[in-house]
């Protein structure tokens, strides 16, 4: 994850993006098994029920995938605008045979 990180007023530190040209390339998801980019959570669900992945309704703030084969689980913000490398790079973990991250 590119950034600089920035002294605010209160004394916090955070990481900001790095918005120049060489930075605008965005990490995406992709379903090796058929060269698919995943654009949504719903196409990306339907890619992890077919891997034996099923829905976990603990947090109502998260939509989490558990297989009951291992104690694995994901875990992805309700919304996919805030999907992140690291999210995809848990799915890629624990799924290693079907998803890579690559950079578009």
């Amino acid at each position: 994850m590119a950034g600089v990180w920035v002294f605010k007023k209160n004394g916090v530190v955070c990481l900001v993006d790095n918005q120049t040209e060489e930075h605008s390339r965005r990490k995406k998801l992709l379903y090796t098994p058929t060269n698919e980019v995943i654009t949504s959570y719903a196409l990306l669900e339907r890619k992890l029920f077919s891997l034996g992945w099923e829905r976990y309704y603990e947090d109502p703030d998260l939509l989490q995938f558990h297989k009951r084969s291992c104690i694995d689980l994901i875990s992805l913000p309700r919304e996919f605008s805030r999907f992140r490398s690291m999210h995809m790079y848990d799915i890629v973990l624990k799924n290693r045979e079907c998803f890579r991250v690559v950079d578009l």
